[in-house]
């Protein structure tokens, strides 16, 4: 005689083909889903009923996973956020470095799914409400930095922490923004080249930054710096660069 249990012990296996596609749905699955939903209909519009059913799960699901409609829209990022924390785990040699590499970690994700970013970007600037958990949803990534920090080196100053978290955050933020509003792509900075920039960051703020670089900076005689106003004509630039810096051959 079959054991009665064995179906409930395998619950999975007498699942219709949908069911079990709805149950293995992530977060970002569903929401990916909502905000399509959202440019569709509207935001206010669409209901958590109507998420669910078009994500193939339960209301009791759907709750499971979110707390509210407002939650569903930012569910990458709370997974990033989850990725971040487990990076920060790991021992790192150079934790200034370190958040840096958790920022361009973010923007690559975002490059990744570039398409639906830029739809909830547009519903989110749209949106007061979505406006407002932005900018929670910000702080929450500046907090992380700022405490890994904080945790990482001891002897930290916690305004500084606070401050490069600030900068990083603020950083990725703008050229991440450029990257989703921006009608070509092309001339964009790439995961390397927002790299770059906040290894730029790093070294305003990482005080032993300049001591690991003075054998590749020019010692401060063999710099020029010149500052023109935006009217100057390139040819007259030159002339006068060329000019100073003749002045300056023994």
């Amino acid at each position: 005689m079959p054991d009665p249990s064995a179906a409930s012990a395998r619950p999975n296996l007498i699942l219709p083909p949908v069911a079990r596609l709805a149950e293995a749905r992530s977060r970002v699955d569903v929401a990916d889903i909502a905000v399509r939903l959202f440019q569709a209909q509207g935001y206010e519009a669409t209901s958590t009923t109507q998420i669910a059913a078009a994500a193939g799960v339960s209301r009791s699901t759907f709750f499971r996973q979110f707390r509210s409609k407002d939650d569903v829209i930012f569910a990458d990022h709370d997974e990033l956020l989850e990725q971040i924390d487990r990076y920060f785990a790991v021992e790192h040699d150079d934790p200034w470095l370190a958040v840096c590499d958790a920022a361009a970690l973010v923007f690559e994700r975002f490059r990744e799914r570039l398409e639906i970013v830029r739809v909830r970007d547009l519903l989110v600037r749209q949106t007061s409400v979505l406006r407002d958990r932005e900018t929670v949803m910000v702080s929450r990534y500046e907090k992380i930095f700022s405490a890994y920090l904080r945790r990482s080196l001891l002897g930290v100053d916690p305004v500084i922490a606070i401050q490069f978290a600030a900068a990083v955050t603020a950083t990725h933020n703008f050229e991440l923004r450029r990257m989703i509003r921006a009608a070509d792509s092309s001339q964009l900075l790439d995961t390397a080249g927002l790299a770059a920039e906040l290894h730029a960051v790093r070294h305003r703020f990482d005080p032993s930054a300049s001591s690991r670089t003075t054998d590749t900076v020019p010692a401060a005689s063999e710099l020029l710096v010149a500052v023109f106003p935006a009217s100057a004509l390139p040819e007259d630039v030159a002339r006068v660069i060329e000019k100073r810096l003749r002045s300056t051959v023994i």
